[in-house]
């Protein structure tokens, strides 16, 4: 970042504060050379992955598409007052290569700039100050980031790419310094990690189960009925039971290491396969089948705890049990968990190459 300040005409240097300078032009000045400006955007997820160059090419003009690989989303652009005719569009195009869209909707008069469209200069050195801030910034959020993230560069990727993404939605008109609003921005994305990881649906609903119990007990100073927690929730029993059960899936996915007890310690008596019917012996074959895949997405023993192998791989486990047994399809459960199919993918290879090796042994 550049040692030269502005005048002292300039506001912040009224205050006492010389502005930041990014490649020779103040920050303020900056924005202003890239302003923000609205469109109609179309966020969609897909089955597999598009054919991003033919779908460039077949947009309609001045359309524009992105594509989120981290999310698995892609984001199409296109003038104020045309979000629902692209969103038409998209979804035709789609169906005429056999490529179903998960989520699709429109969102009108969305307020982005493109990072690229800001002086080189200016956004190199604006990353380049922000990133240790950010880093900084996020320290009390670092027990969460490393479940998800332990890799150093992995966390440095992940953050320089969430300061790209605050440079796109920062709106300067608002009043709001762009440090202020990329930190309130980034405590959503650390949470927004976990979301990803566990299923968007069943994250969201245990945190605000914990804070409506954590609320109740303040005001009461005991645990509330289900029939009481229903009521604070403004819920139905039913309703309440149901994602009860959601919560209790994910706390027990969750604790796929107190399941990992030393399986392979511990030995499986099977019966003779001359003597015993046939309906027995499949269940002994599924019993097998589970054990491995729940020890293929255990922890890895010898990992430290804050890297990826020493945690329950919660998204591979519930992506191979809800399509091998739970007759879910993988867009299915991507639009219940609200995760892309893509990233399901991801975890679900990490659990095959262990699976494979398990069944293996087993074979032998």
């Amino acid at each position: 970042m550049s040692d030269r300040t502005a005048t002292p005409a300039d506001p912040a240097a009224a205050r006492g504060r010389a502005p930041l300078l990014f490649g020779d032009i103040p920050e303020a000045e900056g924005w202003a050379l890239a302003p923000i400006t609205p469109c109609d955007r179309v966020h969609f997820r897909v089955d597999r992955e598009l054919p991003l160059e033919d779908f460039r090419r077949e947009l309609p003009a001045g359309v524009a598409v992105s594509y989120d690989q981290g999310e698995g989303l892609y984001r199409v652009d296109g003038a104020c007052g045309t979000g629902q005719v692209l969103a038409e569009w998209v979804k035709a195009w789609c169906a005429g290569r056999d490529i179903t869209t998960v989520g699709l909707r429109a969102e009108t008069d969305v307020r982005r700039r493109a990072p690229r469209d800001l002086p080189p200069a200016f956004l190199d050195e604006l990353c380049r100050h922000y990133l240790p801030v950010s880093l900084k910034r996020l320290q009390r959020n670092m027990s969460t980031i490393r479940l998800h993230l332990p890799d150093p560069d992995d966390l440095t990727q992940q953050v320089s790419e969430w300061i790209l993404k605050a440079v796109g939605q920062f709106d300067e008109s608002k009043g709001v310094p762009f440090g202020a609003f990329l930190a309130t921005q980034l405590s959503k994305w650390v949470h927004d990690l976990g979301r990803n990881a566990h299923g968007r649906t069943a994250a969201d609903t245990e945190n605000k189960q914990q804070k409506a119990v954590a609320a109740f007990l303040a005001e009461h100073q005991r645990r509330p009925s289900e029939k009481e927690l229903a009521a604070y929730m403004g819920q139905s029993v039913a309703t309440l039971r149901r994602n009860s059960q959601t919560v209790a899936t994910l706390n027990g996915l969750r604790n796929l290491q107190s399941l990992d007890g030393g399986p392979d310690a511990t030995e499986i008596m099977l019966p003779d396969t001359n003597e015993a019917p046939d309906e027995i012996m499949g269940e002994a074959e599924q019993t097998l089948l589970s054990h491995a895949l729940t020890a293929a997405c255990a922890p890895d023993p010898d990992a430290r705890r804050d890297q990826r192998a020493g945690q329950p791989n919660v998204l591979g486990w519930a992506t191979w049990y809800l399509t091998t047994w739970g007759g879910r399809t993988k867009t299915q459960l991507s639009a219940d968990l609200g995760t892309s199919v893509r990233n399901m993918n991801v975890h679900a290879d990490r659990v095959e190459r262990a699976l494979k090796q398990r069944l293996t042994e087993l074979a032998d």
